[in-house]
């Protein structure tokens, strides 16, 4: 489906493209296209004045799961929290310990107090760390747009399922160009 519309203060959340991810093998997007995708979008959003906030994954929970039997916690090492150079300057940073990039950090109240109705999430992985944004943001009454092109996932399915089956239920789907050619419209 097509992307509608943008709302007047719109802000982009770019997720989890920081040093520890753009070596990992993803599908249907290699890394450095989500990568480019993304900074195209940070600059856009910038020459219009809109918010790009910048989200890196330093952590995840120590709980049991199938994948992770002993519940082990993980920290991600510090060289592998850098968000890439490529998607410039940020108007809010933001370290996440959990899959959302609302769970424990101030990102709503940073939404809020810009007066920002809808978020253009993007980023790594889409399964994971994007689906669990969209639904947070989602469940916060945020308007959500998911430009498909500019995500990707290490696991193809994860990826495929998410934007044919949960993204369509939180979000309007598009690409990085129709979100550009959104906000280049409200310009006008």
């Amino acid at each position: 489906m097509p992307i509608t519309a943008l709302d007047a203060t719109t802000a982009l959340v770019v997720i989890d493209l920081q040093a520890g991810s753009v070596g990992v093998d993803m599908a249907p997007h290699a890394v450095a296209d989500v990568v480019a995708r993304a900074a195209r979008l940070a600059d856009a959003f910038r020459r219009h004045g809109l918010p790009v906030v910048l989200v890196n994954v330093a952590a995840a929970p120590g709980v049991r799961s199938d994948h992770n039997p002993e519940g082990t916690p993980f920290v991600m090492p510090e060289h592998a929290l850098p968000v890439v150079p490529e998607l410039g300057e940020a108007s809010k940073r933001i370290t996440k310990r959990t899959p959302g990039a609302f769970t424990g950090t101030d990102l709503e109240d940073y939404l809020r107090s810009q007066g920002v109705t809808q978020v253009v999430v993007t980023g790594v992985a889409t399964g994971d760390g994007v689906a669990a944004t969209v639904q947070q943001a989602f469940e916060l009454g945020f308007h959500v747009t998911t430009p498909i092109d500019a995500m990707s996932d290490p696991d193809l399915g994860r990826h495929e399922f998410s934007v044919t089956h949960h993204f369509p239920q939180r979000a309007e789907t598009g690409s990085t160009d129709d979100v550009i050619k959104l906000l280049a419209a409200r310009a006008r």
